[in-house]
């Protein structure tokens, strides 16, 4: 690893928005809108396949207060994805503003808008409609050629060759292969399969989804919503009400969490039209049960594991098969699959000698799923994680020497992460780091605590990626201002991970100066320069990069004012935090000075943009280990301990990525033990409030302990890589494996609850 020596980076910078919110100024979309708005609020269907027969808005549109009501009648016939993705999305454009054709319960029937919530409420229970109750396709398993079509119209489109048929129920469809799968199988001495399955998980973020629109001075619709993705929001509303890009305008406030979830349009896109029609401002707030029911949650997959070893533990061979549900319609459906595949099989990269990485997405007549922090690398790593640990225990292995014997390390081509190199992989001492702060070699996998107790350990890697290879764009203006400050102006979205303050740590580290000496303006698609988004672990590395090359720039037009002020050259110059002064400190000036000189008969640019896309996403890794105990009588999993050790490169913000680890832990562990979806016969979620839908609190998590162990990656901002998504990544198989040691029961399907745990003891028992 190349050490570097940092003033700002790798420093427990306080988030620049920390004071608003802790003392709850006016930053999030509800506070920061006017109320004197129509209230817009979505009919949802109560059927999970129908047609709109009749529609009747006669006696809604009676009810005092009361605007407008639109029906599929009134909207664009134009299909559009809502789906946030660089254009040519590769999700297909399936999707009407409102349909004659409902596909969920839970899908937009009509938009009604008023000037009172209790009118608009009132007119939601006045609409008449009389559905064509049409057979749905809920089981995935039983989706693709069916003859049930989610999407049988001739408008639907794929713009991408992603193996997508809607008249096989198909989103996408493909294979990645390498080696001769079959000879390497048939020559291992053990070959184990298995099929696991996660739920579609909810991102349960605090702030809802919402969004306000209004008309500005020019005649121009003005979206203000809690979103990760202003610029691709401004071409999905394009889309969708058939108007030119240059007539809308994104902006985002602060966001109250977001997850993935608010990489999808799941609400811009009625408001606006409510209002380009009306030209009146209005406002849509999503209730929770809404959020649940019509969000876009998690991928459900189910994941299809066949592996080949020695009786050393050498793995040779991995073969993988992931059917993933889609739901309704296909936003972020051929590219959630792909990291299932692309992000768990290259974990064992050490001594593979074959792959192939199999998959179908269907539609079904369930909710639409969309991105969520992991965005498949998680499912996909529960799955392969879990099989490794089955064949050590098969091997009667320790499932930590198993894996040091056939790790990806670093300076490795991984065949099964597009060919990318490893050139920076501290995931060797993420393991031994871990293994050392748990007490790994010094404890038994499960040992006998009396009282029905069972105490277990299990353990799990991770990887993931840093921004889309050769496709995310990260753009920055830096401009030098009077007293010599800066203003960055980014068009990535800080959603709580402080990505202002992290960017500006990057440009007060090439600026030689405090953080505080540096503002930052953030997503608005009208003066930001261009950003893919917040999404993908982009920001910190692809967006970080623009923000180094943007002060590097800046700094050589401030050098070329100083040294006409110095008369002297410019390369004879040293930066410091408040001047610019002579290498032999002869003479010096003021940034003020400078800053001052621009302004007055000056031709030098004091104001820069640069953007950036990387072609390759260097990894970031993970090991985790957890200790828990069973209660053999109740089912009861009570965690102990939890150890995490990171590579996500050089930490920019030693406090910020530590948070964001223990949220994405908790966050894992949610989707291991508690977290639960299910449908009714007629396609109706069951937990649609957090009454039903269970996420951990304080309560439920035991101490997390959290270190990293950093590589160096010379194509990130100071040897950064990404954070964000690789911490949900290793509660869920490395959870599972303790279970397993404390129960003898490998638990397959997710959530695992005390139920499915109690069941297992007690199988397990009436076996012997």
């Amino acid at each position: 690893m190349e050490e570097k020596k940092f003033s700002v980076i790798n420093q427990p910078v306080r988030k620049k928005d920390a004071m608003a919110l802790l003392c709850g100024k006016p930053v999030f979309t509800d506070d920061v809108v006017p109320s004197d708005c129509l209230i817009v609020k979505v009919l949802h269907s109560p059927h999970a396949h129908a047609l709109i027969e009749e529609i009747n808005t006669d006696i809604a549109m009676k009810v005092p207060g009361i605007e407008v009501i639109y029906t599929y009648k009134d909207v664009p016939g134009k299909r559009f994805t809502m789906a946030g993705q660089t254009y040519p999305e590769a999700s297909p454009y399936d999707r009407l503003i409102l349909d004659q054709r409902v596909r969920f319960v839970g899908d937009a029937v009509a938009i009604v808008a008023g000037w009172t919530e209790k009118a608009v409420n009132k007119a939601l229970k006045l609409i008449k409609v009389k559905y064509q109750v049409l057979e749905p396709v809920l089981d995935f398993h039983k989706a693709k050629d069916s003859d049930i079509l989610v999407h049988p119209e001739e408008s639907w489109q794929a713009l991408c060759d992603v193996g997508a048929d809607n008249k096989r129920n198909l989103c996408a469809s493909g294979v990645d292969e390498s080696g001769d799968l079959a000879a390497v199988m048939d020559d291992c001495d053990i070959v184990l399969e298995h099929t696991y399955h996660t739920k579609a998980n909810q991102q349960a973020m605090m702030e809802t989804f919402r969004t306000y629109t209004c008309m500005d001075t020019y005649g121009r619709l003005h979206v203000i919503s809690s979103t990760q993705i202003v610029f691709h929001v401004r071409r999905i509303l394009a889309n969708a009400l058939g108007i030119p890009k240059s007539k809308i305008r994104v902006t985002k406030p602060r966001i109250g969490g977001g997850f993935g979830a608010k990489q999808s349009c799941v609400t811009e896109v009625f408001p606006a039209f409510v209002t380009w029609k009306t030209g009146k401002a209005a406002k849509l707030i999503y209730t929770r049960q809404e959020s649940q029911t019509a969000g876009s949650p998690r991928h459900e997959m189910e994941m299809h594991v066949k592996i080949g070893a020695m009786q050393d533990g050498t793995i040779r061979a991995i073969d993988l098969y992931t059917l993933s549900n889609t739901g309704a319609y296909g936003e972020h459906g051929p590219t959630t699959v792909g990291l299932s595949g692309h992000k768990s099989i290259p974990l064992y990269n050490g001594n593979l000698e074959a792959f192939r990485f199999r998959y179908d997405v269907v539609y079904t007549n369930v909710q639409a799923a969309g991105a969520y922090r992991g965005y498949g690398a998680t499912q996909g790593i529960f799955a392969v994680e879990s099989m490794v640990n089955e064949l050590a225990d098969r091997l009667n292995m320790d499932p930590a020497a198993i894996r040091e014997k056939n790790m990806v390390r670093e300076g490795q081509i991984a065949a099964a992460y597009y060919n990318e190199p490893m050139n920076a992989c501290a995931l060797d001492r993420c393991v031994a780091r871990a293994k050392e702060l748990s007490g790994w070699d010094e404890k038994p996998l499960a040992q006998d605590m009396g009282n029905g107790k069972i105490r277990a350990k299990g353990i799990a890697m991770a990887m993931q990626g840093s921004g889309i290879s050769g496709m995310d764009v990260g753009s920055a203006t830096i401009k030098l201002n009077d007293d010599g400050f800066y203003a960055l102006s980014i068009g990535a979205a800080d959603m709580g991970t402080g990505c202002d303050t992290t960017l500006a740590q990057i440009a007060a580290e090439c600026l030689d100066c405090s953080v505080d000496n540096i503002i930052v303006y953030g997503a608005d698609s009208d003066t930001s320069p261009y950003d893919s988004g917040s999404y993908a672990s982009s920001t910190t590395y692809v967006t970080g990069k623009a923000v180094e090359k943007a002060c590097a720039e800046l700094r050589e037009h401030m050098a070329v004012i100083a040294s006409q002020m110095m008369e002297c050259s410019g390369e004879d110059l040293i930066f410091t935090s408040d001047a610019i002064c002579m290498a032999d400190g002869s003479r010096q000036v003021s940034l003020s000075e400078v800053a001052a000189r621009s302004m007055n008969g000056n031709t030098e640019a004091v104001q820069v943009t640069v953007t950036h896309s990387s072609p390759v996403s260097p990894p970031p890794f993970m090991a985790g280990i957890v200790e828990l105990e069973v209660d053999k009588e109740t089912g009861k999993v009570e965690l102990l301990d939890y150890v995490a050790v990171v590579d996500c490169g050089t930490p920019i913000n030693s406090n910020l990525v530590r948070v964001q680890t223990e949220g994405g832990l908790v966050q894992g562990i949610g989707m291991a033990l508690y977290e639960d979806v299910t449908y009714s016969k007629k396609g109706k979620i069951a937990e649609d409030s957090f009454m039903q839908y269970k996420i951990p609190t304080r309560q439920d998590i035991c101490p997390l302990r959290v270190e990293f162990e950093s590589s160096y990656e010379n194509t990130g901002p100071f040897g950064a890589k990404s954070v964000g998504e690789i911490v949900i990544n290793t509660p869920a198989p490395a959870i599972a494996h303790a279970i397993y040691n404390a129960t003898g029961v490998w638990h397959r399907e997710l959530p695992i609850t005390p139920e499915k745990v109690l069941m297992g003891i007690l199988s397990c028992e009436g076996e012997k």
